[in-house]
């Protein structure tokens, strides 16, 4: 960042930090996420030919991803309101905005595929704020900790997921793929930030409302 960026440099106060999570909610929600730079894997490559079950089953594990970047969303965001320290913030809301970028892709991916989202979401959204606000109330490392603890959930998701569609679909599969990437550099990056280790009870709790959300999504 240079100097005449002055963009980061804003001190936001309470309020504007609760504005501008309340429009972060509606676009991720029913509205258009403010992406970043990348543009989408998916677009390079040509759409493959899927017979009605593969298209079924491609489309719906594409909605599961696409509530799990809706959660992710809510979490950083939480996370990111409640952060003591400036330099956490700026962590959790460069790691919002990619995952923003996964929330768009796999929308275009839902519908390019004939499916819907679920229509569950916004529960999941407003559940995963507030875990994600209560881990920053409880202090930055422990906020970090539920980062490293969710994005290793996530890569495994993702990793089944990369088994289980169909061989064809690599409009998908380059979506699947670049998001694992990035999954894992943002476990990565909150590990090296000081990341509490979370304790067992938690982490099987956080494994059981994960498995609650993506057999839900799968179907509704």
């Amino acid at each position: 960042m240079d100097g005449t960026d002055n963009s980061k440099a804003r001190r936001y106060s309470p309020l504007d930090r609760i504005i501008m999570n309340f429009d972060q909610a509606i676009r991720t929600l029913a509205g258009k996420p403010l992406v970043t730079e990348r543009s989408n894997p998916a677009d390079d490559y040509a759409e493959s030919e899927l017979d009605a079950s593969q298209r079924g089953e491609a489309l719906r594990l594409m909605r599961v991803n696409h509530s799990g970047e809706v959660a992710a969303q809510a979490l950083y965001q939480g996370q990111a309101l409640t952060a003591r320290l400036d330099d956490v913030r700026v962590r959790m809301e460069r790691a919002a905005e990619e995952e923003n970028d996964h929330l768009d892709w796999c929308e275009q991916r839902v519908k390019a595929l004939g499916g819907h989202l679920s229509y569950l979401n916004p529960a999941w959204y407003m559940g995963s704020f507030a875990i994600g606000a209560a881990a920053g109330v409880l202090g930055d490392k422990w906020s970090l900790g539920f980062v490293v603890e969710t994005e290793k959930q996530v890569v495994g998701h993702l990793h089944e997921h990369l088994q289980r569609l169909p061989e064809s679909d690599v409009r998908s599969r380059a979506v699947l793929e670049q998001m694992k990437i990035d999954e894992e550099r943002h476990g990565a990056t909150a590990q090296a930030a000081g990341a509490a280790e979370l304790p067992g009870p938690i982490r099987s709790f956080m494994r059981l409302t994960s498995r609650v959300m993506t057999g839900t999504a799968y179907w509704i």
